[in-house]
């Protein structure tokens, strides 16, 4: 399978609000306000309507989401580590770490459900959408809790008020109970979903900074090297601990080894701390993206 095809799509989208924002009308405060709608209202949508919109089989997939916790919380524990490793630390500011960790291990949902469909039809959606649903509430405490933190503002107040955590939590609660959507709303949330994918990655594109990264390098290589390098390795190690099947550790592999989320510096920049660096940082992680996903799902799935 050729992966950089299978990508172009999703990267070309990416570009694409590269070059609007930098070169038309169209600049970074237009685009701020579309990933503002993006984060608040169209993404919980998609990912409520992804996870209600198949019959979720807790039993069926118990092993892949086992496999992604523990691949999240390895990564999790990596980012955390990194001011205490002895030949590092002293290289780490505290406040940019409790920024940047996150980095580390959160995801692009947006690039994660465009990819899955095409790797793995409807089941690899359904299968990315569990993981999605059940990490980013994990990732999303492993993000908030240093910041909060370090800035001493109320950890729970946070993290009741993410929009990714309200709508995956209420998607699985609704699955759960076996609620589906009344066929008349149907198309217009897939149209709502299917916005936030486009409108997602050019908004990430269009976020991309370069200028912030002139200073704490050791921490942007060190954070970078466990997003792109290290989680593939992990995932690979996870998927046979826990036996996936094919399908299954596809998804995990491309799971681990996608671009960190475009809203992280929306989160850290909400939250008073440098935003034009973590902003930097994923732009790296995005560009990082383009070696990364071929190397977990062409190398690390073959052996």
């Amino acid at each position: 399978m050729n992966y950089a095809q299978l990508l172009f799509p999703d990267f070309s989208l990416i570009l694409c609000g590269y070059l609007v924002c930098r070169y038309t009308a169209l600049n970074r405060t237009v685009w701020a306000q579309v990933e503002t709608l993006v984060y608040f209202l169209f993404f919980p949508v998609l990912l409520f309507h992804s996870i209600v919109k198949s019959p979720l089989d807790l039993g069926a997939t118990s092993s892949l989401i086992g496999a992604g916790w523990a691949m999240g919380l390895t990564g999790i524990a990596l980012a955390y580590s990194l001011p205490y490793l002895p030949w590092l630390g002293r290289y780490i500011p505290q406040r940019d770490h409790a920024a940047s960790a996150q980095v580390a291990f959160r995801f692009n949902s947006f690039v994660g459900l465009a990819l899955a469909d095409r790797l793995a039809g409807p089941q690899g959606l359904l299968l990315i959408a569990v993981l999605i649903g059940v990490c980013v509430p994990l990732f999303n405490i492993g993000a908030v809790w240093p910041m909060a933190r370090h800035a001493q503002r109320g950890f729970l107040r946070e993290l009741v008020r993410n929009p990714l955590i309200i709508g995956t939590a209420s998607g699985l609660a609704a699955n759960l109970l076996g609620f589906t959507l009344p066929v008349w709303l149907e198309p217009t949330v897939s149209r709502i979903g299917g916005a936030s994918l486009a409108l997602g990655l050019m908004a990430a594109g269009a976020g991309m900074q370069f200028g912030a990264l002139s200073r704490a390098k050791t921490l942007a290589v060190a954070v970078l090297s466990i997003r792109h390098f290290f989680l593939p390795l992990v995932a690979l190690g996870f998927a046979h601990l826990f036996q996936l099947d094919p399908v299954q550790t596809t998804v995990l592999l491309a799971f681990s080894a996608l671009p960190t989320a475009s809203s992280c510096y929306v989160l850290a920049a909400r939250m008073g701390y440098d935003g034009a660096y973590v902003a930097g940082l994923v732009t790296l992680s995005t560009l990082l993206g383009m070696a990364s996903l071929p190397f977990a799902l062409g190398i690390l799935r073959s052996l």
